[in-house]
């Protein structure tokens, strides 16, 4: 067990006004799931009406009703590609028809899968590269001429894999450090516009389905954490209220890392057992091998 277990953070009601964001409106790329979603709801919890945007119309527009009905604010969901610009182009026209203006800016559209280079096919790669970075860069420029009317906030969620080789996610990695390059320089050309770019890089996150993925075979434990827990989803919303607040009007072009410092710690991944043992299965037929499979269609 940890020296000392960090009590969980209080939840944003707690903590930001009811009001705080009344009249704004925020656009979420992969706001139907996992920590955008959360993101969503809280902003919408604070007055904020959302628009959020994913491949599967069914699942946004669900995910929508869900949030709409629970906060008496306004979501609607939008079926979405943020590969294909034209396709982003007409979600942000859509945005603008129903709501008449954007303030934030969530672009968290994200594939993910775990796999070696070695057995990973140019089309694997570059479909989470398409996804991350080139949705992430058609979403600011199809929403930028609004920001610059609002004088908004862009927020990027990225990662922490990056920072230290992390195995089986060279895909991510390479396309969350370019997600942070867009942000620091889209921070300093549009600053004199009065718009504000940061990036949330969340570590361990519980409940999401990335923190699944990378606790292979429970490698990943909350020990190594040196708050003793992993984060939460609160942990995130409470950033994620005060970046779009008047609270952070001075921060700009930054990474916010919630790990709890964990990425200051030695990896306790049990590297290199892990990899063999999953170069192994792939071997073995056990695990789909991405550079024989056809492209696997990324899931937002």
């Amino acid at each position: 067990m940890p020296a000392y277990i960090q009590p969980e953070s209080a939840n944003t009601q707690q903590t930001f006004p009811s009001d705080l964001l009344k009249g704004k409106v925020a656009f979420v790329t992969g706001g139907s799931s996992g920590i955008c979603k959360q993101q969503t709801l809280a902003l919408m919890q604070h007055g904020a009406n959302a628009f959020i945007i994913g491949r599967n119309l069914e699942k946004a527009q669900k995910a929508a009703s869900e949030m709409s009905n629970e906060t008496g604010n306004t979501c609607i969901g939008y079926s979405c590609d943020v590969r294909n610009p034209q396709s982003v182009s007409q979600a942000v026209e859509q945005a603008i028809k129903d709501f008449g203006r954007l303030d934030v800016v969530i672009c968290g559209a994200a594939g993910n899968f775990l796999a070696p280079i070695s057995a990973m096919s140019a089309n694997a790669f570059k479909t989470v590269i398409d996804i991350d970075l080139l949705g992430t860069y058609n979403t600011i420029k199809a929403t930028m001429p609004h920001l610059r009317k609002s004088r908004g906030v862009y927020i990027h969620i990225t990662a922490t894999l990056h920072e230290r080789a992390t195995p089986l996610q060279v895909h991510v990695s390479a396309a969350k450090a370019g997600v942070e390059a867009i942000s620091n320089v889209l921070a300093i050309e549009e600053g004199i516009n009065g718009i504000r770019s940061n990036c949330i890089a969340p570590g361990p996150i519980r409940g999401t389905e990335g923190m699944k993925k990378l606790s292979y075979k429970g490698t990943t434990s909350e020990k190594s954490s040196p708050l003793g827990r992993w984060g939460t989803f609160t942990d995130i919303n409470n950033l994620t209220l005060f970046l779009v607040s008047d609270a952070a009007n001075f921060l700009n072009g930054q990474v916010f890392r919630v790990d709890g410092g964990e990425r200051h710690v030695q990896p306790t991944n049990d590297y290199p057992n892990n990899l063999i043992e999953f170069q192994t299965l792939i071997k073995n037929g056990l695990i789909e091998n991405r550079e024989a499979s056809k492209q696997r269609q990324a899931k937002l």
